[in-house]
């Protein structure tokens, strides 16, 4: 019981709680920097240095260089196609300077993306993939590769877009990739692109000639996939139907006027003459929100959606067009994977 006769009150309130005192330039430079600094330590050592070609060249000739990203202990590298090219002969270097050779498990240039194994080589520092799904723009990412035959370099920028298509520089067209202004320069390639958590969530893939700032990583759910059917298959067999698209908002008046929950959608943007898609009718601008039953909430859904099952098959296709929904059935054939020669 509370004992009147011993509390004494003057009529006094408390002084109000006070505000908490907001963070000044130097607080938010720290945290950026800490940020960094924590991915850095804790990716930093599972970034190999790729370089191809023979050990002993004589000047005329020249070997590839690019970056990789260990994603096993038992040494499952991922790095760019374009980085390994048909090199007959591959070397790792850690951050420490330890080399080993690699041989190539599988190459994807529709992703411009190509697994390796290292030789002899077990419990290595290792880093997660992570899900691409979660990104949002203005999230902060850092890069890590060897750019310019620099090595270990560190360099840290925002997620500028998500579900950008780019064309390599074979002609093929890479979905579901990612737009950052992290600087990227040639050696680069086949970096991971890290997220604040550490979680590698992107490759590292190109850089726009002549462009300041515009960077592209392909999207780690793309990888993950990649990574799957290189390891079943040695290769990505993948359902064709002729179209290049991007990850894009389904407008909310649209998605209410139709009954659908899409938040987002897988927009066409080409459709390849006499393919699958313009014979079952398909057209620019429709914008893809279910296939075979699963809901299609950007373009790395229907990358993911148009695996080796569906060859050959009829399946159901929803779309929205014009703000209506439209019910098609489309026939995919194989894509054709490129041979890797050398």
């Amino acid at each position: 019981m509370l004992d009147f006769a011993s509390t004494r009150f003057d009529g006094a309130l408390p002084p109000p709680a006070s505000e908490p005192a907001p963070l000044t330039d130097q607080a938010l430079l720290d945290a950026y920097s800490s940020a960094v600094i924590e991915v850095t330590e804790r990716v930093g050592p599972a970034v190999v240095r790729v370089e191809t070609g023979p050990k002993v060249r004589n000047p005329r000739e020249r070997g590839g260089l690019g970056s990789g990203i260990v994603i096993s202990p038992d040494g499952l590298v991922l790095t760019n196609s374009h980085v390994v090219g048909s090199a007959k002969e591959i070397r790792l270097q850690d951050i420490e300077g330890f080399v080993t050779d690699a041989h190539v498990l599988g190459v994807d240039p529709d992703t411009d993306l190509a697994l390796l194994r290292a030789d002899g080589a077990r419990d290595l520092r290792f880093a997660a993939l992570g899900n691409s799904k979660k990104l949002r723009r203005g999230q902060l990412v850092v890069a890590i590769g060897n750019p310019l035959g620099f090595e270990s370099t560190v360099t840290a920028g925002v997620v500028s877009a998500l579900g950008r298509s780019i064309r390599s520089v074979s002609g093929r067209t890479i979905e579901d990739v990612i737009q950052t202004d992290a600087a990227l320069n040639p050696g680069n390639s086949g970096g991971p692109l890290v997220a604040s958590n550490a979680e590698v969530i992107g490759i590292n893939t190109a850089i726009i000639n002549g462009a300041q700032g515009i960077c592209f990583a392909v999207a780690s759910n793309t990888a993950q996939f990649v990574l799957s059917e290189i390891i079943r298959h040695g290769h990505v067999r993948r359902a064709h139907i002729g179209v290049s698209g991007q990850t894009a908002p389904v407008p909310r008046r649209h998605a209410v006027v139709a009954g659908v929950e899409n938040k987002m959608g897988a927009l066409l943007m080409q459709i390849e003459p006499h393919g699958p898609a313009a014979q079952a009718g398909l057209l620019p601008g429709d914008v893809v929100i279910r296939l075979d039953g699963t809901d299609i909430n950007g373009v790395d859904d229907l990358i993911r959606v148009l695996d080796h099952d569906r060859i050959g098959k009829t399946l159901a296709m929803v779309v929205l067009r014009l703000g209506r929904l439209r019910a098609i059935n489309i026939h995919p054939i194989e894509r054709k994977h490129a041979e890797r020669r050398g």
